[in-house]
Order: structure tokens, then C-alpha cells, then sequence
């Protein structure tokens, strides 16, 4: 099986704060991974390294078998971080000009082409936003924000979808509909990797769980997972990790 991501010994710190330790683990293409663990354990920074994004002080990282620092498809990999529906709420942009944005890079210097257009409408219609295509991003609600993050994506036409506690601050309903999306992505061969906070939602959706607190505790199918004291583990050790962490290292 082709992996999507393998990271293999990565540390890194914060000057001299640690933050992660040692740790590796494979994520399978067609995967959906459910990353967890405590305040300030390092998950946001693991997958920001996951990405390329962030250079691991030691260890290596390779996106579809080509390490993270000389992988070029950036169009493959579609990122939403815990802070983008704030920073985007206030842009004088519609949904539509959102979803667009995803296809630049295919487009280069040129201009846009029919297939690009019929991409972002389909992209659209896969998430359920068309009837929104023309409305101010600023004017949605956060899961209709997060929709349009995730039509960005496709319509860049990305194979991993890498999401930061996407649901906070929203809805109940709107939750539950935005996880059956993604697990319809994911039937279609979409590859996802998750930091979500509410454990017992990770545990209904994710098909395999990581478990982290500085350090990888399990990795393991969801199933075999909810019979291991992995969990237990991890946040009887978080107030060691969270000292040691600063702002930002979760």
C-alpha cells in the first residue's frame, strides 16, 4: 500500500522547549487518521511537520514518497488550519472567488480555462454550496466557511485534506453533516488526517487513531484503539508535556 505520509524519528522544539519526541507513523493513501491527545501535546505541530510546513528538528518526512522537503505538488494537499475561517470572515471575497483560489496553480500565469471553471462548480456542488457560490464569505456561518475551505481543496483537485479542529464553533447539526462529507471523501479515495478535540467524534468517524502527547502512545485501527489504555496515558502525562510546551505547540 502507498502511503501518503511516513514520518520516521521526528523531534522538534521550540528553542529549547520540546514539543514532540521520537516519533513516527504511516498514514496510508485512502486513510482517514484521527490525530489526538491533550492541550499542548503537539499536534497541530506534528501536522504542520506532516505537511512540510514545518522542518522537524531530527527525523524525516516523505508526502507520497518524496521527502517533505523536496515534494512540489502543493496542489495534491489541502490544508485547513484552526484559525482560517477567523482570518477569512472578514475577507470582501464571495464563496465562489474562495473555491477559485484553488485552481491557480493550475492555471499558472493563464487564465482560468473551462476546465478550471466546470472544477470549481463541481467542487461546489460536492459540498453542497453551490447555492451559496455568490455569497460574501463573510456573511456564512462557520460550517458553511468550512465547506468552502474543503471546496478550495477539491477543486485544487488535493488527495490529502489535512483539517485543525475544523468544527469549533460550529453547530451541532451542521457538525454531523460536515463529518458525513468528509466520510463520503473519504469512500471516494481522499486521504484525511484530523485534529479534533471532542474524542468521542474522532472515534465514530476516524478509520485509524494516533494518539500523542509529545510523544506517540498508539497508532492502531479504531477498533483495537478503544481496547488500549493509550488514552489514559497520554492525559495522565499532560501536565508534564504542557509544561515543557509553549504557545502554539499543540
Amino acid at each position: 500500500m502507498t502511503h501518503a505520509i511516513t514520518v520516521e524519528n521526528v523531534s522538534f522544539a521550540y528553542d529549547d522547549q520540546p514539543v514532540l519526541k521520537d516519533v513516527s507513523l504511516s498514514i496510508e493513501t485512502g486513510e482517514f487518521l484521527g490525530l489526538i491527545g491533550p492541550n499542548g501535546s503537539g499536534k497541530t505541530t506534528l501536522l504542520k511537520i506532516m505537511l512540510g510546513l514545518q522542518t522537524p528538528d531530527a527525523g524525516t518526512v516523505e508526502l507520497f514518497g518524496t521527502p517533505a522537503t523536496e515534494f512540489t505538488e502543493g496542489t495534491r494537499l489541502g490544508y485547513v488550519s484552526q484559525h482560517s475561517t477567523d482570518a477569512d470572515a472578514v475577507m470582501p471575497v464571495t464563496v465562489r472567488e474562495v473555491v477559485k483560489m484553488g485552481r491557480y496553480a493550475h492555471a499558472g500565469l493563464w487564465r482560468l480555462t473551462a476546465d478550471d471553471h466546470d472544477a470549481i462548480e463541481d467542487a461546489l456542488d460536492t459540498v453542497g454550496i453551490a447555492d451559496l457560490a455568490d455569497r460574501r464569505i463573510s456573511r456564512l456561518s462557520g460550517g458553511q466557511r468550512q465547506r468552502t475551505y474543503i471546496a478550495r481543496a477539491l477543486a485544487s483537485q488535493a488527495d490529502l485534506l489535512a483539517l485543525d479542529e475544523p468544527t469549533v464553533g460550529v453547530d451541532a447539526d451542521s457538525v454531523e453533516r460536515f463529518y458525513d462529507l468528509l466520510g463520503e471523501l473519504n469512500d471516494d479515495g481522499i486521504s484525511i488526517v484530523l485534529i479534533e478535540h471532542d474524542i468521542g467524534v474522532v472515534t465514530e468517524h476516524a478509520d485509524t487513531i494516533a494518539c500523542l502527547n509529545g510523544e506517540l502512545y498508539e497508532h492502531c485501527e479504531t477498533e483495537a484503539f478503544l481496547d488500549t489504555d493509550a488514552l489514559e496515558r497520554a492525559f495522565s502525562s499532560a501536565r508534564v508535556v504542557q509544561g515543557n510546551a509553549v504557545a502554539g505547540g499543540d
